[in-house]
């Protein structure tokens, strides 16, 4: 099976530099009962999103890469970076820039061992512990930390608070780092003030009725506070 996209030499340094100037990151699922994926990744990039991760646990490895391939030709039409979660295989398999793994997924050495080292690879972490261990793995180019709120897209999975997202900015990391979960516009500025600058979001954009606009007003005010 061929490649979505391909990768030259210098793409790993190029995707990690816009990693570090990222600020707004969207999860989204394939929106396979409203079948406007396009037209609204179209609108939610248009709106400033600098990374875009397909993340939905009902679709098979076909239909995931097929629409993988939609994600890759949007988020290049809008210059933007697109990401695959869990999945190195389908990571490998679609040329991803950018791959993301929980805590329960592969470790960085096997990813490193199936992917080599272009893509950029993110890790999820859920205490100050994991953080430092993503802080300090070298072969982790962003972490994200959370959830702050409890929230629907990660079923089971405890909320963590804004103290964690103080403690973790307070060790002022060098890796890029990303606060997650239940974060929209009403709580974004407490996330700001416990001292992320950078952020990912899902239903305040997947659930906005107009996306672009979302996406444009939260990635501005995080580009504000964090002086980019």
């Amino acid at each position: 099976m061929a490649r979505v996209t391909t990768r030259s030499p210098d793409d790993g340094a190029v995707v990690r530099a816009r990693l570090a100037d990222a600020r707004l990151y969207l999860c989204t699922d394939a929106r396979e009962e409203a079948g406007d994926l396009t037209d609204f990744l179209h609108a939610a990039l248009a709106g400033g999103v600098d990374v875009v991760q397909l993340r939905d646990k009902t679709l098979d490895v076909a239909r995931e890469l097929e629409l993988q391939a939609t994600v890759a030709r949007v988020a290049a039409e809008h210059g933007a970076l697109w990401a695959v979660n869990d999945r190195a295989d389908v990571a490998s398999l679609a040329g991803a820039p950018v791959v993301h793994m929980g805590q329960d997924d592969l470790p960085t050495t096997a990813v490193r061992t199936l992917l080599g080292d272009g893509p950029a690879l993110g890790r999820s972490t859920h205490s100050r512990e994991q953080a430092a261990a993503a802080e300090a793995d070298p072969g982790v180019d962003y972490f994200c930390v959370g959830p702050l709120w409890a929230t629907p897209t990660k079923p089971g999975r405890a909320a963590v608070g804004l103290d964690l997202l103080r403690e973790v900015a307070g060790t002022r990391p060098t890796t890029p780092w990303f606060a997650i979960g239940g974060i929209d516009a009403e709580r974004l500025d407490a996330v700001l003030d416990a001292g992320a600058e950078r952020v990912v979001v899902v239903r305040a954009i997947t659930r906005a009725p107009d996306p672009e606009r979302a996406a444009r007003e939260l990635r501005e005010r995080v580009a504000e506070r964090a002086g980019a």
